[in-house]
């Protein structure tokens, strides 16, 4: 399979390249760890422009999501509005997790991953053939996520003067666009403020350039990935997928299963989960010793094993963490095999850190 680039490869001569999902993407730009503060304490830019861009059309696109997604898009009542949500399997798995947003009455744009597009158009086609609704996949368009705590006092000067106003006074998981050109949510994956900034693809180049002048940094995916996991954010594929359900995953609050007469894809095996009460949950961990958790090491309990999924050092905790899937119960300390040894772990609430602030104990 031939591997993908986005329209900003050409700026990536500084970068160290690793294939992610089919996709030539940096890993860093010289130093990780260096990255990960830069945005914790200033501002970074990520090109994540090997997201996918759906946009749906149609007069029941409204009733098509609703039943489409696990959360529910009739709670979008304001232009621009912004929702989290799983897309699930008639199991209850999670095909993926993704960004929807309220356009107007006709019109919604999804975000999802890359490495699940194939997939995730073909199921998305095939539900929507009853509602009668257009589908189209933007890969004329680019992503760039501007995330950090100065991210949004960088951008504004940036912005057209048509936007600048609205863009100041952007709530969270909202969005304003100017026809095609731009395209602005305050959403992101990093616990930091920001804005991601839909674009033609050819003008992704020049925006780089000029967020690179305006003292924002070029951060790459093994930064993205510290931050997402200091601040609880599970990745899809490694904390969540097909196998395991929302209410597996840390994400049951994603789910709405209000009103009782929503139907919607999964719901019925959500529902049976749901009130048995034993299916596993997912916890973070700190692990107070010497060594790193990684994705796979088991877990032990007082009451079964279970496996971290995903596990880093916190460059801003100075300590490992991890998300881990565990049997249901209440667990305070747990023990995680690290190269035939068992080591002490403590069972915390994530996030670690939000918003540039520790939320566990040290």
């Amino acid at each position: 399979m031939m591997e993908k680039k986005t329209p900003l490869y050409h700026k990536y001569s500084e970068a160290k390249i690793v294939d992610f999902g089919g996709w030539r993407m940096p890993l860093h730009y010289g130093s990780q760890i260096n990255e990960h503060h830069q945005v914790r304490h200033d501002a970074g830019v990520f090109d994540v422009s090997h997201m996918t861009i759906i946009d749906l059309t149609g007069q029941k696109v409204r009733d098509f999501l609703r039943y489409l997604l696990a959360n529910d898009v009739g709670r979008l009542k304001n232009k621009g509005k912004a929702l989290y949500s799983c897309m699930l399997n008639e199991q209850g798995g999670v095909i993926d997790d993704l960004i929807v947003y309220f356009q107007n009455d006709t019109q919604f744009r999804l975000i999802t991953n890359a490495a699940t597009r194939d997939k995730n158009i073909a199921w998305i086609k095939k539900q929507a053939k009853t509602f009668d609704v257009q589908i189209h996949e933007r890969d004329d368009l680019a992503i760039l996520a501007i995330q950090g705590r100065y991210a949004i006092e960088k951008v504004l000067p940036l912005l057209p003067k048509n936007l600048h106003a609205s863009a100041k006074t952007l709530a969270p998981f909202h969005a304003i666009w100017n026809n095609e050109e731009l395209f602005i949510g305050r959403t992101g994956y990093t616990g930091e403020d920001g804005f991601e900034i839909i674009l033609p693809a050819q003008q992704a180049p020049e925006w780089w350039d000029a967020l690179l002048a305006a003292e924002i940094a070029p951060i790459g995916l093994g930064a993205r990935d510290t931050l997402r996991l200091e601040a609880g954010l599970n990745l899809y594929g490694a904390d969540m997928d097909e196998n395991y359900s929302p209410l597996e995953s840390g994400l049951s609050w994603t789910v709405a299963f209000k009103p009782e007469n929503r139907d919607f894809i999964g719901r019925s095996a959500l529902q049976v989960q749901r009130e048995s009460g034993i299916h596993p949950i997912m916890v973070g961990l700190v692990l107070r010793e010497r060594g790193i958790l990684r994705q796979h090491q088991t877990v032990r309990t007082e009451n079964g094993v279970g496996e971290i999924t995903s596990g880093t050092f916190s460059p801003t905790l100075g300590v490992s963490i991890a998300l881990a899937r565990l049997p249901a119960g209440k667990h305070e300390r747990v023990f995680v095999t690290i190269r035939n040894r068992e080591l002490s772990a403590e069972v915390v609430k994530p996030p670690f850190v939000r918003q540039g602030k520790i939320c566990v104990e040290l």
